[in-house]
């Protein structure tokens, strides 16, 4: 009987629809994060009988066919790129991207990861780091005489220094772009890498064409609409529940079959 194993495949869709879900939930409020939704798609079918094929000698033709579906499959995990909302924290080197881009960080191996986290901090010798004090590129040395640190929109760091009136540039932000950012490849922490999927990255200044603007003293909350997540959970739960009695009433309709003398 079918039935059984179309069902079951419905069943094993709409649970990692609920895993997607819960994490979205669980990350409601994990800054710069980006939520997932899961595509589903029809399986194979099998045809009893072929649409179009010859139903007599004289050429009639079968209009519609019967076929019959095997079930349903996960066709992809796709995030949503939309802006999360700015929360003010007034921290000096909070920063948050309004717009398009992602900040660039050096991982221990050497290569790079992407991020939409602005929660920055300084290292020991005042480079600004991200908070698992990763060097965030170019790579931004602040002196230890500097009294205030400014980062404009355009990413441009001026620090004021003791004894000086004017304040002085030690630095300018560069934000990267991707063709696709949905072939980045999510390693945690906050961090994106590059895959074949996503293409080469694109860098530039914050608030040239394509590329948002740095706004200090904001981190990017979630784009995860609680409302919207709960409902798609209860939509989940349900059809996950009808999938069950589907192989409910077909484990009982062999019952019967077996019954029979």
């Amino acid at each position: 009987m079918l039935a059984l194993d179309i069902a079951a495949t419905g069943m094993q869709a709409q649970q990692t629809n609920v895993e997607v879900l819960a994490n979205n939930i669980a990350n409601m409020t994990t800054t710069g994060y980006k939520s997932q939704r899961v595509e589903f798609q029809d399986l194979l079918y099998q045809d009893l009988r072929q649409p179009g094929s010859n139903s007599s000698d004289t050429g009639t033709i079968v209009p519609s066919g019967t076929q019959i579906g095997l079930g349903v499959k996960t066709a992809g995990i796709y995030r949503t790129y939309a802006q999360g909302n700015l929360q003010q924290t007034g921290n000096t080197l909070d920063t948050a991207i309004n717009g398009h881009g992602w900040f660039q960080v050096t991982l221990p191996s050497g290569s790079t990861a992407y991020t939409r986290d602005g929660t920055l901090s300084l290292a020991p010798d005042g480079t600004i780091v991200t908070a698992d004090g990763y060097v965030v590129q170019p790579g931004i040395t602040i002196p230890s005489n500097a009294s205030n640190v400014t980062i404009n929109q355009s990413g441009q760091v001026e620090v004021t220094i003791s004894g000086q009136t004017a304040p002085s540039t030690v630095g300018q932000l560069q934000l990267a772009t991707f063709p696709n950012d949905a072939g980045l490849s999510a390693q945690g922490g906050n961090l994106f890498v590059q895959t074949a999927a996503s293409g080469a990255p694109v860098t530039g200044v914050p608030g040239s064409i394509g590329f948002g603007t740095i706004m200090q003293g904001y981190l990017e909350g979630s784009n995860v609409n609680v409302v919207s997540e709960m409902t798609n959970l209860i939509s989940a739960q349900r059809a996950y529940e009808m999938n069950s009695q589907v192989i409910t009433a077909s484990n009982q309709m062999l019952s019967t079959l077996t019954q029979l003398r």
